[in-house]
């Protein structure tokens, strides 16, 4: 069976052809894509004429490489001609993906002097006199900061705050889709945890809150812990929280299907920086008993000298009571549960057959995950990745708009553990028991229910316990 990847959109290109105009001969084109695998999304008449045709196909592949090979495939075919060839995802976002848009009309001297001078004078002056005012008259308690130093970022590594910003732009552009929040990337050049918790202090003034966003383990951790120190609005760190909601959510209406109880489940996670540590601290939180972590050396345990770090050493008392040692794949055996979110490959199909009967596997790498589903269909009762392309996408997107709308319609100043808890058992709960089942334990990222239910869940959590 293939392990390769299904093409996606996101190596989508768009050929604009050209032919002869006789029957049979858009049939013969499509077949020659098809053979070498491309999957045609579309096909758009441009002009017809008595010498000619010419179409824009639409042609989702797996990588660039295999871009390559479906326009040799097209090419190959000597009557057509290539015009142009475009790739979709670049001209998604060619320009940018956010802007600012004037709420306010500015079409006379009177709307400009109610938006800037002078009247702009007098909202000044009411906020400097009653600070509290500031989210009512400004956008600060709609505003995120989208924080990062590109050092971490999904599926690409250290990549440096400027190629960071298309990330950052498309989170912002998620926030306000699904949660109607306004949120602006700030890709910062400083990697010094206090410096850069120091800048984000002096640029706070202007936002609701803070969402963290990949900055490499373990400096993460410090600059949370620094930022959630010296400020008095939320600090959202979304690979740890993000990630953590949305995986207990799904798991919790994964076990309903297997009849398993969580605390009585054996879980293994594979990986220890952001992610994997916001997950095992909120399942054990949630009642998980029995959870074991891998790193790159291993399982982690206490006492454990190599590749340590201040969270590891937290992981390795908190977990793996029965201090385990050895690979990960040696702790599967018997597991119900794998939680994936390290790099591809890191988990054999042998390894999840030794899995117990009903095993949940998530595997999270993007976007090659663990291992491919494919590869444990028929092994593993429910399986997730973090991709659009399968069932049972476990993506963040799920979690942050929801969580930030609520979290700033309760002007909550801090995100706590019980906020989170909320977070899953709600967004579980858009999934009803008559809907359940193997390849729908998890909303789509489309579903207008999502966000309201989370948000309403966070607000309360917030407005009840004070966060």
């Amino acid at each position: 069976m293939s392990k390769q990847p299904r093409p996606s959109s996101s190596w989508a290109i768009v050929v604009r052809v050209a032919y002869d105009n006789k029957v049979g001969r858009l049939g013969k084109l499509t077949s020659a894509i098809g053979r070498v695998g491309g999957d045609i999304g579309a096909v758009d008449l441009v002009e017809t004429g008595p010498h000619g045709i010419v179409r824009d196909l639409t042609i989702n592949a797996r990588d660039e490489a295999h871009e390559r090979e479906i326009l040799r495939a097209i090419k190959d075919l000597a009557w057509v001609r290539v015009i142009s060839t475009h790739d979709r995802t670049f001209l998604a976002h060619r320009g940018g993906k956010i802007e600012v848009v004037s709420k306010s009309p500015i079409r006379t001297r009177d709307d400009l002097s109610l938006v800037y001078t002078p009247g702009v004078a007098r909202v000044s002056e009411a906020i400097h006199e009653d600070p509290g005012r500031a989210c009512t008259l400004t956008l600060k308690c709609n505003c995120v900061g989208i924080v990062t130093d590109g050092s971490a970022v999904l599926g690409l590594g250290d990549v440096g705050p400027l190629a960071a910003l298309p990330v950052m732009e498309g989170k912002a552009a998620l926030f306000k889709e699904f949660g109607g929040v306004d949120a602006f990337p700030l890709c910062l050049d400083e990697r010094d945890p206090e410096k850069l918790a120091s800048i984000v202090k002096a640029l706070s003034p202007t936002f609701g809150a803070i969402n963290l966003e990949d900055v490499a383990a373990p400096r993460c951790f410090e600059v949370e812990e620094r930022l959630r120190a010296i400020l008095d609005i939320p600090v959202f760190h979304d690979d740890q929280y993000g990630t953590a909601v949305v995986v207990l959510a799904a798991l919790l209406n994964a076990l309903k299907l297997v009849g398993k109880k969580l605390r009585d489940v054996k879980i293994v996670i594979s990986g220890a920086g952001a992610a994997g540590t916001g997950v095992a601290k909120l399942l054990l939180r949630a009642g998980a008993k029995h959870i074991v972590i891998g790193d790159t050396r291993g399982l982690i345990y206490q006492g454990r000298a190599a590749n340590m770090t201040r969270m590891k050493e937290w992981l390795g008392k908190h977990t793996n009571p029965e201090r385990r040692r050895g690979p990960l794949s040696r702790a599967l055996t018997g597991a119900d549960v794998f939680i994936g979110v390290s790099t591809p490959g890191a988990v054999s199909l042998a390894s999840v057959k030794r899995m117990a009967r009903g095993a949940i596997v998530f595997a999270l790498a993007n976007p090659i995950p663990e291992v491919m589903p494919e590869a444990v269909e028929g092994s593993a009762r429910v399986i997730a990745t973090g991709r659009s392309d399968y069932a049972n996408q476990i993506n963040n997107v799920l979690c942050f708009p929801g969580m930030l709308r609520g979290v700033l319609d309760a002007r909550a100043n801090q995100v706590t553990p019980h906020m989170l808890l909320a977070a899953a058992r709600a967004l579980a709960g858009v999934v009803s028991a008559s809907d359940l089942h193997e390849d729908y334990i998890i909303p789509s990222v489309f579903d207008r229910r999502v966000v309201t239910a989370v948000a309403q869940a966070v607000a309360r959590e917030a407005t009840r316990r004070g966060g």
